[in-house]
Formats: C-alpha cells, structure tokens, sequence
C-alpha cells in the first residue's frame, strides 16, 4: 500500500487553525463591541470589500476603530477607511517604513519609548526641543511619523489598541516650530490611526509654543481634544503616576524605566 503525503493534510489543518484563530479574534472583538457596533462592523465591510477587496485583509478591530472615530456612522468610516487604503497603497508601497528612507529624523534622537501604563498601553515619549523642520520636504517627516506609529502598534500586548503619549516641550524655541509638520503628524494620526492614541500629556510647555498650539487646536478633531492634557511642572510626577506605575515611568520624570529610542524599540 502506498504511503499518504503529509502535506496535504498539513495544508488543511494549518488553513482550519487560521480560520480558527480569526474566528477567535472576531469573537473577541464581539464580546468588546456594543449590539450596534456588532451590527455596523458587518455592514462596513461587506460595503468596503466590495469597493476594495483588499479591505478582506484587515481584522474588525481595524474597522471598529473607524466606525469610533466617525460615530458609528458607516457611510463617513467607510469613506475614511477606503481613503485609507489608497493612501498607505502610495505613501508606504512596500508595507513598512525602512529607517534608511527617515535617517534624518532619526538621527535627532526626538522619540523614545518603554514600558506599559496600567491600562496596558505603550508609553511614548516625543521632545519637541529636538525636532527640527526637514530639510528634505515634508515626506521625511511624515514617513517618519507612519514610522513612529507602527513601532508603537508592534509594542501593543493583545488586547490592547492604543498607546499614551507623553509630549515634553522642555527647550522649544522657534528654531523648532514646523507647523506644517505638526498638522501633518496631525492628520496621519487622525485619519489613518484613528483610536489609537489612548491619552497625550503635554509637559513643560512654555509660553512661547501656546502661540503654536492656537494654531494647531482648530484642527483636532472633537474626540482627540478630549484625549489631550496639559500638566504644571509642580503637578507633573504625580499626575504621571495616575497614569503609570512607578515601575513603568520613564526615569526622567522620576520613575524606574530607562528611555529607549524609538527605532532600538
């Protein structure tokens, strides 16, 4: 009698734990969502699958957040998802930033991070005062930005969505203002990692960088302003440790955990 190939079988058990291991995913995000979310995450993708059928590549965690960010309105998510789509088809061709294509911006040494807050959430930490405007146009800088988010993405434990920001603008003159840089990271995070940002503190900001901000403010979104914090020097440990366990704050700010450039992370 002849011997039966392994590799057939092989084949369909590994598609069956595929198909196992979404179904579980799916499950899970179910058992998070609300009846309504349930009801608009099926509605939206089977309208952007059949508008873009690469849409079948994403998990319901990534359609629930565009429905999050647009009120469970499936028409607008829909729109904002598929716009979505084309852009990263574009802007990030080969899936992913290489840092040789931001060594400018990484070489300013602007972005760290390390450790989880208590909600789990992976802690970045950006320096304004070390930022500088690109003198190769603004792409670095927004490949850069892409760069920054999808290193936070990796980070995230399952379960988990999104990250806490700790924006420190200790330093920042002039020399540092990009505004167009500024609303360009903006509108990435806003339009292509919707719900992701989990909360943003702002720490030693001066006087100066409130004239920048007035200008940056009308372009946030309603659901991000509410995600966004000002902290006082005086207050700044202990309002940090609301967030973050000791063990888990960053050093500078008198906490345990050592800083970790963002492209060592």
């Amino acid at each position: 009698m002849e011997g039966v190939s392994p590799e057939p079988l092989r084949s369909e058990l590994d598609s069956k734990s595929k198909q196992d291991t979404a179904k579980e995913e799916d499950d899970d995000t179910f058992k998070e969502s609300t009846d309504a979310e349930v009801t608009k995450i099926r509605l939206m993708r089977a309208f952007v699958e059949s508008r873009d059928p690469s849409s079948k590549e994403v998990d319901d965690l990534m359609i629930r957040r565009f429905l999050r960010a647009r009120s469970l309105d499936v028409e607008k998510a829909s729109a904002m998802f598929l716009k979505y789509l084309k852009w990263k088809r574009s802007f990030v061709p080969n899936g992913y930033i290489s840092p040789s294509e931001i060594a400018e911006d990484i070489a300013q040494d602007k972005v760290f991070t390390q450790g989880l807050d208590k909600k789990g959430r992976p802690i970045v930490v950006a320096f304004a005062a070390k930022h500088f405007q690109s003198k190769n146009g603004a792409d670095g800088f927004k490949r850069y930005v892409v760069f920054v988010l999808e290193k936070l993405c990796s980070r995230m434990p399952p379960g988990q969505e999104k990250f806490l920001a700790i924006a420190d603008i200790k330093g920042w003159a002039y020399a540092n203002s990009d505004l167009r840089g500024y609303l360009n990271a903006l509108s990435i995070l806003q339009d292509c990692y919707p719900e992701r940002l989990g909360k943003m503190v702002i720490v030693h900001a001066p006087y100066m960088f409130m004239k920048i901000w007035k200008m940056i403010y009308p372009f946030i979104d309603d659901n991000t302003k509410k995600k966004i914090v000002f902290v006082e020097n005086k207050k700044l440990k202990s309002t940090l440790l609301e967030e973050i366990e000791e063990s888990q704050l960053p050093d500078i700010y008198g906490g345990q955990m050592p800083l970790v450039p963002i492209q060592n992370s």
